[in-house]
């Protein structure tokens, strides 16, 4: 006898069992990261600090982050928010009384997060969404610390980056708060202010939890010494950092960057030093009723930080002009490559200038340590110069129409975000809204683009099959 079959609706089906292949929003997003970060990876870096403002935007933005209790309008919380992760210091509030305990320590990480840099953040992504970084992430992580180790070390040498971070900071920290208690402040503020010191001065922020600064503590060398330390030690660069960890002092073992980038360093920390202090010294609205010895301390803490840190000891409006002049031409230099400065850093500079030497000697080749510098190196150079100067000008007439204040201060102020110094004459704080917003795009570009430029122009090296005949313009 034929037996009856139970009809198919009734028969329980085979349950959904999610594989490997089936898609999720978790697949989806690692799907695209990697997708990026391998076609594209200053796309990627792109998208993940806008993704990091906008975060910080929205925590800023919170009545817990005030303390009035009060949400904080749009335009000074994406300022303040950009100002923190781009490293720059410029505030359109005083970071003291309007925020509150939750909004500084939002301002912090903001600090910690933007001082590992652009590309690195984006290299972090890449592994912590799809576990792995393509070739072409590699290149790009191995390009934001200047090619520090071989391509396979690429995650060795992030985790290398967060840990040389945290260990610098928390020495910084140790060497602060014994000070800050002895000026009898309780124990846990004095861990607060110790820790966000050292964080803000490592990666070149300038953002101080006092309101009126580092001004009370203008001779107290126990917190100016470290403070110049971890500005000058973060404008260095995570490269030229590693480098000293491995060699120690031994110059010969120094690779080209380590050496272009400390040299130029000291050069400029020494020339801005005796500069600073010669338009300064009778200056009586800065240091010209001061002793001889506070007048060098107060130099040399302005060469430091007009190349990035961003702390300052005096009014900026008092200086004479030819020291704001000098003031711009340090901010626009900034520090080291990949490192938590800003400005075109300075070793574009080197290269233009060995290209320059080379080219009123009638070298062919720029030749500097034994070494030939590739042209391509000069292309990109002198392509983050032009980029540079390009969005400080544009950026400057902007305000100069917002804002009707002088050219001087409009310059200082635009030069200060682009080269994300945070030195200001407190415009920032009297611009109208569109100001504002147009600082906090100068900020932004000037952190991620001329890098991403760099970088772009590095590794976008097409090969060529043919070549249109030379012709050569006159130049000069």
């Amino acid at each position: 006898m034929e037996q009856k079959q139970r009809p198919d609706h009734h028969r329980p089906g085979p349950r959904p069992v999610p594989g490997p292949d089936r898609p999720t929003v978790l697949t989806g997003l690692r799907d695209f990261v990697d997708s990026i970060a391998n076609t594209n990876p200053a796309r990627l870096a792109f998208t993940v600090f806008v993704f990091v403002i906008l975060l910080f935007t929205g925590l800023l933005s919170l009545p817990a982050s005030s303390a009035s209790g009060e949400s904080t309008p749009l335009h000074q919380a994406m300022f303040t928010a950009v100002s923190s992760v781009c490293v720059t210091g410029l505030t359109v509030v005083s970071t003291a009384t309007h925020w509150s305990f939750f909004g500084q320590l939002v301002i912090l990480i903001g600090i910690f997060v933007g001082g590992l840099g652009t590309l690195t953040l984006a290299s972090l992504l890449a592994l912590m969404v799809s576990k792995r970084l393509g070739v072409r992430g590699k290149l790009i992580a191995q390009e934001a610390m200047n090619n520090a180790g071989r391509l396979g070390e690429v995650g060795t040498l992030l985790r290398i980056v967060i840990v040389t971070s945290v260990v610098i900071e928390a020495a910084l920290a140790l060497a602060l708060i014994p000070r800050f208690m002895l000026l009898g402040e309780p124990f846990w503020q004095s861990v607060w202010h110790g820790v966000f010191y050292s964080i803000s001065s490592f990666n070149n922020a300038g953002f101080t939890p006092h309101s009126d600064g580092i001004v009370p503590y203008e001779t107290d060398l126990w917190i100016l010494i470290p403070l110049m330390l971890g500005v000058f030690l973060g404008s260095l660069g995570f490269p030229v950092v590693m480098v000293l960890q491995q060699n120690g002092l031994n110059w010969k073992k120094w690779n080209l960057h380590t050496k272009l980038t400390i040299q130029v360093s000291f050069i400029l920390l020494l020339a801005g030093t005796v500069l600073w202090a010669l338009m300064e010294w009778d200056n009586t609205r800065t240091i010209g009723t001061m002793t001889a010895g506070e007048k060098v301390v107060h130099s040399l803490f302005a060469s430091v930080m007009t190349r990035s840190g961003g702390f300052n000891l005096v009014d900026q409006n008092q200086l004479e002009p030819t020291t704001m002049l000098l003031t711009d031409a340090l901010m626009f230099a900034g520090g080291g490559s990949a490192s938590t400065a800003g400005g075109i850093k300075v070793t574009t500079i080197a290269v233009m200038f060995l290209a320059i030497v080379a080219e009123a000697r009638g070298d062919a080749d720029v030749k500097v340590y034994g070494r030939t510098i590739p042209q391509g190196t000069m292309r990109v150079a002198i392509s983050v110069i032009v980029a540079g100067a390009t969005l400080v000008s544009v950026a400057a007439f902007l305000l100069l129409s917002i804002s009707g204040a002088s050219l001087d201060r409009v310059l200082f102020e635009t030069i200060s975000a682009f080269a994300t110094v945070g030195l200001s004459t407190n415009l920032s704080a009297e611009l109208p809204p569109s100001g504002v917003y147009v600082l906090t795009a100068l900020m932004f570009a000037g952190r991620l683009g001329t890098v991403t430029l760099a970088a772009g122009l590095a590794l976008r090296q097409r090969s060529q099959l043919f070549h249109y005949p030379e012709e050569r313009p006159i130049i000069g």
